[in-house]
């Protein structure tokens, strides 16, 4: 059962509807990400009921030595899409009602808005603490306010300022390029979600918008963005050639993909080649893809053609491999000669062996002294009529011998 009581540890206030209420600006100090973070202060938070918290404190009142307790701990305000801070970025902070409203409807306590937009960036929006600096004139020529409210803009490799144990900058993670009616999702690191459309006419080109009309739907997941030859805080649109990992979900876009493998031979009539389709179709793209199924089948269907393509090889290791077909060309889309029945072949192959011995056999006893014929010889009369009848039998069945559904080049 949940506890009510160890998440209600956290202090709370009972000023609603004073002027606590007022959202307030602070500089995050710390993030809550495990028991080690504060463990001193971790069971006096509700334990792990604290986990993505933050220590804050005030914009406008700094303190040269900021306290880590519950009177300075905010909470995520929005339960199901977490934004976790990073050390002096700068949030929002909240009153709004605790966990012991059922027994004091005044009841109150601190919860934060993600990070505020700063810099415009979407990698962090740090910014040096003037109470408690870290790296003097370094730091400061950093984050050097650029008249007319243009982005931060750092060429040295990075920053001074603190920005939690693990963080470290990366001055060439970009944001993407947005389009008209574009909404964009963005991770800290070169992930994003776009839900975009063709988009022709525009200032900045798209690789996606060149036939279509305005307006059709796309959408794109990228993981890793591509490397550019100019500066960082540039935009950049996708690439799905060079950008790590990419699924497309496309309407009528013609995306330019550079495929592994092109070579369509097998195809009487090739299928379109994969830059020059422009209908529905998604598509995945990545150093490696694994598809796997933990507990069932996995199954591929396709109305019309399902294509294998590798620059090496294709491998299947199974217990057995089945295929039903009505007509199956091995070697070449043109193969016409046509397979031997192995069973059959070698129950007659088998036969004509024995029949073969016996003839040897009996020419071995045959063989007698220069002009001795009639005793040896006999014994040859019966194995040679075998081998003839046997031979003739077979030459009457060859036919059989063919497979009517697989032929080999």
């Amino acid at each position: 059962m949940f506890d009510f009581k160890k998440v209600s540890s956290r202090p709370t206030s009972n000023l609603l509807g004073s002027e606590k209420e007022i959202i307030y600006p602070a500089r995050v100090i710390k993030s809550m990400m495990d028991p080690t973070s504060q463990p001193e202060v971790f069971k006096n938070l509700g334990e792990y009921q604290s986990i993505g918290g933050v220590f804050y404190a005030s914009i406008n009142k700094p303190n040269p030595q900021p306290s880590f307790t519950s009177d300075n701990f905010a909470t995520p305000l929005f339960p199901n899409m977490s934004n976790i801070p990073l050390d002096n970025e700068i949030i929002y902070i909240i009153n709004l009602p605790s966990t012991n409203i059922q027994t004091n409807v005044n009841s109150i306590t601190a919860y934060y808005f993600q990070p505020i937009n700063i810099w415009n960036s979407i990698h962090h929006n740090a910014v040096p603490d003037p109470i408690n600096p870290i790296g003097g004139n370094a730091q400061k020529g950093d984050y050097t306010q650029i008249e007319g409210g243009l982005s931060r803009q750092v060429t040295d490799g990075g920053t001074e300022i603190t920005l939690g144990k693990t963080f470290i900058e990366k001055i060439d993670t970009r944001k993407l390029q947005p389009f008209e009616g574009d909404i964009i999702y963005e991770g800290r690191w070169g992930q994003s979600v776009r839900f975009t459309s063709t988009v022709s006419g525009s200032f900045t080109s798209n690789p996606w918008s060149s036939i279509g009309s305005n307006g059709d739907p796309l959408t794109i997941l990228r993981n890793g963005q591509h490397e550019e030859d100019k500066d960082p805080w540039i935009p950049q649109v996708e690439n799905i050639n060079t950008d790590a990992s990419s699924i497309y979900l496309t309407s009528t876009q013609l995306i330019p993909i550079s495929a592994a493998s092109t070579s369509y031979l097998s195809y009487s009539q090739p299928p379109i080649m994969p830059n020059q389709y422009d209908g529905e179709q998604i598509i995945l793209n990545s150093g490696r893809l694994l598809l796997n199924s933990k507990s069932d089948s996995i199954l591929l269907s396709s109305s019309n053609t399902i294509s294998l393509n590798s620059v090496n090889s294709v491998n299947i290791d199974t217990n057995k491999v089945a295929i039903k077909s009505k007509k199956i060309a091995l070697g070449d889309k043109n193969a016409s000669e046509p397979l031997i029945l192995g069973n059959k072949f070698l129950e007659d192959f088998a036969d004509l062996c024995k029949d073969l011995n016996s003839v040897a056999t009996a020419l071995q006893a045959g063989v007698g002294a220069p002009g001795n014929l009639s005793p040896p010889l006999l014994g040859l009369i019966i194995p040679v009529v075998e081998l003839a009848n046997s031979s003739a039998n077979m030459l009457s069945k060859i036919k059989q011998y063919k497979s009517t559904v697989t032929t080999t080049k």
